[in-house]
């Protein structure tokens, strides 16, 4: 796909291991590192109007937290971003998307991403979906990755590319140091 300037950008931000992986065995993100500094980042960054993206799995949990009491009394902010942005789920097995502001996509992936890209919008962040970041980055759809990299050694786990065999190279655009030790890396396509 060429590239149009007018094209909504692709992002992905995840929260990933010193080793590389974004979510432990069995899912566990447990090891993710909540402190002020990374909350004030969280709640200027959550109400950009950007579409939000994701697979079955991730889109599950996020909808089983950010409507709940809990999510919006710990987290007003940010659980006002969460609710209130555009979302799309890609899944082949779930049947419906209850969660506010969410369309359930099923199939065609690629074309979906394609036509959504040409739309004009404040841009398109996959949180966390592994199998969509994977997919994506093989087809080379993925315009900017931002990583926040957490100091801690996992040993296993998932990985957001697992498959991904095409190699892309990518340029640094931007690092941030957290107080806690976590570095903010964004990287995009070459």
């Amino acid at each position: 796909m060429f590239y149009n300037p007018r094209m909504q950008k692709l992002g992905v931000f995840n929260l990933v291991t010193l080793d590389g992986y974004f979510a432990g065995e069995n899912g566990d993100i447990s090891w993710h590192q909540v402190d002020d500094e990374f909350a004030e980042f969280a709640e200027k960054n959550s109400n950009t109007g950007a579409t939000l993206l994701f697979g079955r799995v991730t889109y599950q949990l996020m909808a089983s937290y950010w409507p709940t009491p809990q999510a919006i009394k710990e987290d007003p902010i940010v659980a006002k971003g969460m609710n209130a942005a555009h979302k799309i789920v890609f899944s082949r097995t779930l049947r419906t998307a209850e969660w506010s502001n969410t369309r359930l996509v099923r199939s065609d992936l690629l074309g979906e991403i394609g036509k959504l890209k040409l739309v004009q919008g404040k841009g398109l962040t996959i949180l966390g979906s592994g199998s969509l970041v994977a997919q994506l980055t093989e087809a080379g759809l993925i315009d900017e990755y931002q990583l926040l990299v957490i100091p801690i050694v996992l040993g296993n786990g998932k990985t957001m590319f697992e498959g991904v065999g095409d190699r892309p190279y990518l340029k640094l655009s931007d690092i941030r140091k957290f107080r806690n030790g976590s570095v903010l890396l964004k990287y995009c396509r070459k």
